[in-house]
């Protein structure tokens, strides 16, 4: 029995029978009726995390794109069978708040069926309605930063990586009739409304019957307890942000930390120290006869730094770096305050695959390969947009002996720089908004920054 299985408590008789209706289904040996009625009489019920761990042993034998392309009717064949989820979590729990965010857009979308039924068509509650479902990104942005890499990491990714193509077809479907009201096309929005909720909802149901109680089950409370700091970095689509998920004897140190936003970067900040601090005493070793500690002086190429000098120049770069190394796991990125791409600490140490929805993954893997191989240096991409311009280019990283040692990305927002004309010489203090000021900053530009930059992850 493989890790997996014994953490799911997978019974191998039951998980045989699954698998073979499925299977025999999905080589058309076996009609969606006759495949539930076998279900049915041989099962009786199916548990969430048993029809999801079937999903990820799949693996192998059927393309991703053959699941995905059958995944409604999979669900179909075990309609009546697969058991329905209670999903009850703690309060302030992560999957509590996935729970409340679903709840909150159902309000949502029930106001636009409402909407669809009214003889007169006015822009401003459409407006309202598409404010809030434009917020989604981000409950499909700490999915995929957040609870998906701590799925894989426990070998459960296959069902991961083909929601994530139901994730981006919702994404896409939301901006699309969004635009359309925007732009004042109002038959051809009315006409996409009904498309828009219905894979806003099937997305949702999907959630709701297999990944969440599955991650449940799967994932450990201490495991939760980190997701949740890492959660409140990204932020939360239509609900007000919860407190942090605390567990006595596991961090009952959070629970001072709940609604403070400036204290938990700061314990985040630390935290990341901390972690630096314990790397390089592991590989570089004492220094002096003393641990390597947050301000122990160390040599770097062309000066002398310490660890926490390190962190706050890396903080305070004008750009977003990201690098993975030779192995193609991801290693690093800067934690700015600025932001494009949102980024939590779970992507450290996965492979850099698995941080790209499927559709974008040849265009990462061509990168590594043609760096890897010498054939090419750099990759470049931008975004170019009324009243904003996203610069972002790969670089591949060699040692003195030009031995390829991974791939370095840099993101920049290069509106401001754009717009300079002539020439200064003048200290002059006419900008408000400086790199790493984010009081100032206006959350509608931050918004389209994020949006391109999902535009280039999907190239």
């Amino acid at each position: 029995m493989n890790p997996l299985q014994q953490k799911l408590d997978i019974n191998n008789e039951r998980y045989r029978i699954i698998v073979s209706i499925k299977e025999d289904y999905l080589d058309g040996k076996l009609s969606l009726e006759e495949g539930n009625r076998i279900l049915k009489e041989k099962l009786g019920t199916c548990t969430p995390d048993e029809f999801a761990y079937a999903e990820q042993s799949l693996k192998g034998v059927y393309k991703d794109e053959e699941i995905l392309d059958k995944m409604d009717d999979l669900l179909n064949l075990f309609d009546g069978v697969l058991v329905r989820a209670e999903n009850e979590y703690p309060e302030n729990h992560p999957l509590w708040a996935y729970l409340e965010e679903i709840n909150a857009v159902e309000k949502v979308a029930l106001e636009a069926d409402e909407l669809l039924k009214q003889d007169k068509f006015i822009k401003n509650p459409w407006l309202g309605v598409f404010d809030s479902l434009a917020e989604w990104r981000i409950h499909l942005s700490r999915k995929q930063n957040q609870l998906y890499p701590m799925l894989e990491n426990h070998g459960f990714d296959r069902p991961t990586r083909i929601m994530w193509t139901f994730d981006d077809g919702v994404r896409d479907s939301i901006s699309s009739s969004y635009a359309l009201l925007r732009e004042d096309k109002y038959e051809e929005f009315l006409a996409s409304v009904p498309e828009t909720l219905a894979k806003l909802r099937d997305l949702n149901s999907k959630e709701l019957e297999v990944l969440l109680p599955t991650s449940f089950k799967l994932l450990s409370d201490e495991e939760f307890v980190r997701m949740s700091k890492n959660d409140h970095e990204i932020g939360y689509a239509i609900i007000n942000a919860p407190g942090l998920y605390v567990v006595p004897g596991i961090n009952d140190s959070a629970a001072s930390l709940n609604g403070n936003t400036a204290g938990h970067n700061s314990a985040v900040s630390n935290e990341f120290l901390n972690d630096l601090a314990g790397l390089l005493s592991k590989y570089v070793g004492p220094v002096g006869g003393a641990q390597v500690g947050k301000d122990t002086v160390l040599d770097v190429a062309t000066g002398k730094l310490t660890l926490e000098q390190i962190n706050l120049l890396f903080r305070h770069l004008p750009v977003d770096l990201s690098y993975v190394d030779e192995n193609e796991l991801v290693k690093f990125y800067s934690d700015t305050p600025h932001r494009i791409f949102p980024r939590s600490a779970n992507v450290i140490g996965r492979e850099v695959k698995n941080c790209h929805p499927a559709k974008s993954v040849h265009v990462v893997e061509e990168i590594v390969e043609k760096f890897c191989s010498g054939e090419q240096n750099q990759a470049e991409f931008w975004i170019n947009k009324p009243g904003l311009f996203i610069y972002v280019i790969y670089t591949a990283v060699r040692d003195e002996n030009g031995k390829f040692r991974g791939v370095l990305e840099m993101m920049q927002d290069c509106t401001h720089i754009r717009e300079l004309e002539g020439s200064r010489t003048l200290l002059t203090w006419d900008k408000t908004d400086f790199v790493g000021n984010t009081d100032n900053n206006n959350g509608n530009d931050k918004s389209l920054a994020q949006e391109a930059a999902e535009e280039v992850d999907d190239t």
